[in-house]
């Protein structure tokens, strides 16, 4: 493979192309970033050159800067590794180059690829094809793509060309002009808009608002960039410098008003990510002092931003996510993926409904088999309910709503089994209800049908117990909403074919989740490590700690919403029966409580039917309601744990952690037992399907920049203080007395056991 370069050809027409060849998206890797420099400064010197066309080699322009270089940096901590693109290249090469500079962009212009296009350089759809790859879309590299197109003299791209400045995602903010290029181009409010909330715009709308000049056909573009080009050295058409336009920003008192909005804003919805507030503060510097010293601010305040911790976290969940594709003895062996064209759902539920919806929207064929036709019609219309909930939300047209709808079958028997390629089992908890419905489906199917089960907590071994088909059986487990939540654990046993793993990680992608596959044990991975977080709230409770406190401040660490009002959201009847499971698999670590229990005998629910630790009204947010206090007394005097029978005295800090270490040193035991393939498949997973928040990286990788010692020494004193729940692990002892981090491979740390 040759490596990353730039190439340049002269033209009769006097136009030099500088070509981006880094396949398979052009990354702007530094060797490119470099060549840029070389190139563009050997163009300027040439007298036979009197314009130049930026593109990419392969039809895309670039992915957006190369992220590899942000772990490099956190990894060693060395920040020198980061050039200094903004000043360097972009202003002092491009921005001032005496030669009109045109970019031609088509597909996506992101992150760095759109700032390298606002550069004063012409932007034309054919040069720049740009392929949007997972959640982040290589944000940095693609952000040069928009500063050239801010940049730029004039800006043509092909049609739906996906414009933006995704870099808060990553933990930073544009890093090559784009803080300063794009309110000038768009005006003020737009561009915080696409940058705060990381939202692309198609070069249609880019057209209406004057950051592209035309949008052409993308077999055109490349001939219209270069007559462009010269057009504007001619002076046929306008020489117009980005970062020295003021016309559409407006006053001073107008932009601060703006500003002030936009700082409450995201005070509001990312109080825990200074990207927000920094990106804000480098436009204001802008328009205060001028775009140039805008620049300049905006360089230093992006390398701040790569060294901190809500960086380090948003880019190793990035990496964390692309891993889970990697299974060793499943996807390396040569297998490929079979198709899956028809399901069959067992059980209309909210968990089998939301299943079947997520399948028939991705072009599935789903039968949904219930036991008889009221539940059966009834799970239909929560299919129904969905699809056009998903209509209503723009996430689905109509006409694909419709056809979806039509790949829904709903049956009473299994004379629809016979040709169906996976089977997924969606009833209640029951494991002697699971064994009779395994035992009926492995003889309805056909022998290539994979059988799963959406289980939550009960082993496969046992849901599989009298079938012969062991091979088969496969754990789907989703998390509710099905057809929303990105989450889908892929639990296999000792017996499960890696075949088996392969086709439902295929199919999981087909309907756009992020499959994690785990081991099998009691609430499998993410419900494993998560089991202590509401134990460890209602701990805190009984000794004395206000509940409504202990809700404010997880959601204030970043979580949704704290975990009572979760209980309330779930329902009580959820709880005994998780809290049931896990006390009967780990009941040397179970703190039992009686409080769900009072509440339901004094006829509360949660928000099932409005009356919780909350009061819930139609149209209001959940208050507080002061009457459940004398039932929450009444559980601390039953359980009579609260020292001298007085409230323990503790910080804010200490109560987020003693929420939160248990459920580290529960992933612990499941890292030791090798239920996850690699620790960041367990943070990918608490991001995806408990909420943890993705700026915190994942539960393992927040515990590690805690430190394992600070995390031990604390369960420590409180297991000696409050007993058992708290006693650490022998995985957390050893890494901690080793100063390893928790998340080193297993052969770091003696003991440690991988059974995947």
């Amino acid at each position: 493979m040759a490596k990353p370069h730039v190439t340049m050809e002269v033209g009769n027409d006097g136009v030099a192309v500088i070509t981006i060849c880094n396949p398979p998206v052009n990354a702007l890797a530094i060797p490119i970033l470099n060549g840029l420099a070389e190139k563009f400064g050997e163009a300027t010197r040439r007298d036979d050159v009197k314009a130049i066309v930026l593109t990419g080699k392969g039809g895309r322009f670039s992915g957006g800067f190369d992220i590899n270089v942000f772990q490099k940096i956190h990894e060693t901590g060395d920040i020198s590794i980061l050039p200094d693109v903004s000043v360097d290249l972009v202003v002092n090469v491009i921005e001032d180059c005496k030669k009109p500079v045109v970019a031609a962009v088509e597909g996506l212009a992101l992150g760095g690829g759109l700032e390298l296009a606002m550069v004063r350089v012409f932007l034309s759809a054919a040069a720049i094809s740009v392929f949007f790859l997972g959640g982040f879309a290589f944000c940095e590299l693609l952000l040069i793509a928009v500063v050239v197109v801010q940049g730029c003299h004039a800006r043509v791209a092909a049609p739906k060309t996906q414009l933006g400045l995704p870099e808060l995602t990553l933990g930073v903010i544009p890093g090559f002009g784009g803080t300063q290029r794009l309110p000038r181009l768009l005006g003020l409010q737009k561009a915080i808009e696409i940058m705060l909330m990381s939202k692309p715009i198609l070069s249609e709308e880019g057209n209406k608002l004057g950051l592209i000049d035309a949008v052409v056909p993308s077999q055109e573009l490349l001939k219209v960039s270069r007559q462009w080009a010269v057009d504007i050295a001619d002076r046929r058409k306008p020489w117009l410098r980005s970062l020295h336009r003021t016309d559409k920003i407006g006053s001073l008192a107008e932009a601060r008003e703006v500003l002030k909005a936009a700082r409450l804003q995201a005070k509001r919805t990312a109080s825990n990510m200074p990207q927000h507030q920094a990106c804000l503060d480098v436009i204001e510097e802008g328009i205060v002092h001028g775009g140039y010293n805008g620049v300049l601010k905006e360089a230093k305040v992006f390398k701040d931003l790569v060294l901190t911790d809500t960086s380090k976290g948003l880019v190793h969940s990035f990496f964390a996510q692309r891993l889970t594709s990697k299974v060793p003895n499943v996807t390396d062996v040569g297998l490929k993926p079979r198709n899956v064209k028809k399901v069959a759902v067992i059980g209309g539920g909210l968990m089998g409904s939301g299943i079947a919806t997520a399948l028939i929207v991705s072009n599935i064929f789903v039968v949904l088999k219930e036991i008889n036709s009221e539940y059966l019609l009834k799970g239909i219309r929560i299919v129904e309910g969905n699809v056009r909930s998903l209509v209503t939300r723009k996430k689905l047209t109509k006409e694909k709503a419709d056809k979806a709808l039509s790949m829904l079958k709903g049956v009473l028997d299994y004379s629809e089994f016979k040709d169906v390629d996976m089977v997924i089992e969606a009833v209640i908890e029951s494991v002697p209800l699971k064994q009779k419905i395994f035992s009926e489906i492995e003889k309805a199917c056909p022998p290539h049908c994979i059988l799963a089960t959406n289980t939550s907590t009960i082993d496969l071994n046992l849901v599989g117990e009298k079938t012969s088909s062991k091979d088969r059986i496969i754990g789907a487990h989703f998390f509710s909403p099905a057809h929303i939540m990105p989450l889908l654990e892929i639990v296999r046993t000792e017996k499960t074919s890696a075949q088996a793993i392969l086709d439902l990680m295929a199919v999981g992608k087909t309907i756009k989740k992020v499959p994690v596959v785990v081991g099998n044990c009691t609430g499998f991975a993410v419900n494993r490590a998560f089991f202590p977080y509401t134990q460890g709230a209602h701990m805190l409770v009984n000794l004395g700690v206000d509940v409504f406190r202990i809700d404010r401040l997880i959601s204030s660490f970043g979580l949704p919403m704290g975990p009572f009002q979760l209980q309330d959201l779930a329902g009580y009847g959820v709880a005994l029966a998780v809290g049931k499971e896990f006390a009967n698999a780990f009941p040397d670590r179970t703190f039992r409580s009686p409080l769900v229990d009072l509440l339901i005998k004094s006829g509360r629910n949660g928000k099932n039917n409005g009356k919780g630790y909350y009061i819930y009204e139609k149209g209001s947010k959940p208050k507080p309601d002061p009457s459940v206090l004398p039932i929450i007394e009444e559980a601390r005097r039953l359980t009579n744990i609260m020292p001298n029978g007085k409230p323990i005295n503790v910080t804010d800090r200490e109560i987020v952690e003693m929420v939160l270490f248990p459920v580290v040193n529960e992933a612990c035991r499941v890292l030791d037992e090798g239920v996850v393939v690699r620790a960041s498949d367990l943070d990918i997973a608490s991001v995806l399907g408990m909420s943890f928040p993705s700026y915190r990286g994942g539960i393992v990788f927040w515990a590690d920049l805690v430190g394992a010692k600070h995390v031990y020494d604390s369960l420590k004193k409180w297991s000696q203080a409050y007993g058992g729940f708290y006693k650490p692990s022998r995985f957390l002892e050893e890494r901690a007395t080793r100063g390893l981090p928790l998340s080193a491979p297993a052969s770091s740390a003696s003991g440690s056991r991988a059974r995947m």
